[in-house]
This record gives C-alpha cells, structure tokens and sequence, in this order.
C-alpha cells in the first residue's frame, strides 16, 4: 500500500477540520432558532441514548470536563429541559434524566442538525458519499490501531 505525500494528508486533515467547522457552525445556526445550543443538543441526544448517567459520565461521553458539564447541566436544569434525581445506592449522589420538554427538544434538535446534513453532504452523490464514508472509516482505524497493529504513535 502506498502512502501518500505528507504534504497532500495535511491539505486533506485541513480540509476536513474546516468541513467540520462550518457544519458546526451550520448546525449551531439552525439549533438557535429553536433556543438551542450545541452543546445543550449533545447532552440531549447522549441522554436519549441513556438516562439515568451521572455528571461524570456523561462528560466522558461528551468528551469534556465534569467542570464544563456541571455548568451547562444547571443551566439545562434551570431551563426545564433536564432534570438530577438523587440515585437509589447514593442519595447523595445524582442521575441526569430528560424532561417532557427536554425530549420534545431533543426530538427538534435531531431533526435540526438532520436538515443541515441533508441540505450540505445530501447534496453529494451516493458515490461520492460512499467514498467519504469508506475513506473517514479507513482513518478511525488507523487511529484505533486496527489498520496497523499499532497506535497512532507507535
């Protein structure tokens, strides 16, 4: 297997972190009209996945600190849209639950970002769209150290 020249993966990894940007920057639009931020939206859909995590993890899933989540779960908390119930081993101890609210807006956020995907990489052909999808799983495996054998850094 060839590798390619150094200087056309950097153009590749540039390319991929301003795509990246400017449909978080797409979606973050889209989420305010309907009173939403982006980070607010993640903790939603994580919570949609599973209820009942702690701070803890579920800054681990959001790959953030506990600090920034404690923060932003007042905030969501104050705002009706999730709520910390004490848990059953640990009174003092606290799960974080969606609310009525919280799931309706979970459901328009997901369609929000949904709209802005479609509207952007949906305008892409099935091919290209397969390539992109074959060439970003290629790269996670690497990094995963499946492709190899090995870690990023070994």
């Amino acid at each position: 297997m060839s590798h390619p020249d150094p200087l056309d993966a950097d153009r590749v990894w540039l390319r991929v972190t301003h795509l990246h940007g400017r449909l978080s920057a797409a979606i973050t639009r889209r989420l305010r009209e309907i009173d939403l931020s982006l980070p607010q939206c993640d903790v939603l859909a994580t919570l949609t996945q599973q209820e009942g995590v702690n701070q803890q993890e579920l800054a681990e899933r959001l790959h953030v600190t506990k600090g920034n989540i404690s923060g932003l779960i007042d905030r969501m908390t104050a705002a009706g849209l999730v709520e910390r119930r004490a848990t059953e081993r640990n009174k003092r101890a606290y799960a974080i639950y969606l609310t009525n609210e919280g799931r309706k807006q979970a459901r328009r956020g997901a369609a929000a970002q949904t709209a802005v995907v479609v509207e952007t990489l949906g305008r892409l052909s099935p091919a290209q769209l397969a390539q992109m999808d074959q060439s970003l799983l290629a790269a996670s495996r690497i990094l995963r150290g499946e492709e190899t054998g090995a870690g990023p850094d070994a």
